[in-house]
């Protein structure tokens, strides 16, 4: 029979349990100290997710588990890369989730450890920033495959943190389309916005291909044989998000190149408009300095509106500093100052 959801909010809970047996869950949210008990029946395959663990945790699950004390300690300390170590009781995987946030500008990441047993799963999670909800509806929509155990149990997660990072290099995808867009728009200066977005661009490419390109030995690691992790009913599936990992990699790569391309369109842009503001503003001085030069030479000096009188001396510098001011303004915002 399966089991009853909880209608309240689960994100927020320190610890989620299931219990598996024949491919069905028949049981959820008991006691971590209650896995041993479970784990008695041959057939319970059990997951068990902890947020923002604490080392009394782990020392409850270490008799029961094995846990090798270099694995906890990943757990407990601060970031680690995405990998995949090898212990003798016990896998230890690393891996992350992507998104971009509200604006669609800054990416947000999110570590999960997966520490992998013959009949037992343990996801830990270092914040509430990955939900397991969509993960937990992944293995509730196969029930066919469940009967898998831990295989299925991992196939489903990571299936689902590989699609999000295809799903944020989409959309980064998009931003540099609209980056150039608004780089080759004739009509406004767009300088700032440019140099912001490229830069906050790249960087998100940086730390996103710091996350992805390690998935690629995770997975194929992990569909080695002597694993004995992946059987050959769940082998394609696997290999199903091998190949995404690898499309992953790639269009990150080429987004990489892509933005670096952009760039220097960027930098070539500005070199040819400072160029074309000099021409034009050589051109006025030339116009100007040929008058000047002839009136200069022969010393001219003929009578104007308020000649000699203290009218004449404040209208003449009035009119050259409105004239200067509005030159200014012109330049200003022709964005040739």
């Amino acid at each position: 029979m399966s089991p009853t959801r909880d209608t309240e909010a689960t994100s927020d809970r320190r610890f989620r349990t299931r219990l598996y047996r024949g491919g069905v869950c028949v049981l959820e949210d008991f006691a971590p100290d209650e896995i041993p008990g479970h784990l008695a029946d041959p057939a319970a395959v059990v997951w068990l997710d902890l947020c923002r663990p604490t080392f009394a945790d782990f020392a409850m699950l270490e008799p029961e588990f094995g846990l090798h004390e270099l694995a906890i300690a990943d757990c407990l300390q601060g970031p680690q890369r995405a990998k995949l170590d090898r212990y003798a009781t016990h896998l230890f995987l690393n891996a992350y989730a992507a998104a971009l946030d509200g604006e669609g500008t800054s990416l947000l990441l999110s570590e999960i450890t997966v520490l992998i047993t013959e009949r037992a799963m343990i996801t830990v999670r270092r914040d509430h920033g990955f939900d397991m909800d969509p993960v937990v509806a992944g293995w509730d929509a196969a029930p066919e495959l469940a009967a898998q155990g831990v295989a299925f149990l991992l196939y489903v997660l990571l299936d689902h943190l590989v699609d999000g990072h295809l799903a944020v290099i989409h959309q980064l995808d998009d931003g540099i389309g609209d980056l150039e867009k608004l780089l080759f728009d004739e009509h406004m200066s767009q300088d700032r916005t440019v140099q912001r977005r490229l830069f906050q661009l790249r960087r998100n490419l940086v730390e996103l291909r710091r996350m992805v390109l390690p998935m690629d030995d995770v997975v194929s690691t992990l569909l080695h044989r002597d694993l004995r992790v992946v059987d050959e009913t769940m082998r394609p599936y696997y290999q199903n998000v091998y190949d995404h990992v690898m499309r992953a990699t790639e269009w990150t790569e080429s987004l990489r190149d892509l933005a670096s391309t952009t760039v220097e369109s960027n930098l070539i842009m500005q070199a040819n408009r400072i160029n074309l503001v000099m021409k034009r503003v050589t051109s006025w001085a030339a116009i100007i300095a040929v008058p000047t030069a002839i009136t200069g030479f022969y010393g001219q000096n003929v009578p104007y509106p308020g000649f000699g009188t203290r009218l004449g001396v404040v209208v003449s510098t009035a009119l050259i500093a409105g004239l200067s001011i509005a030159l200014y303004a012109l330049f200003k915002r022709k964005d040739w100052l």
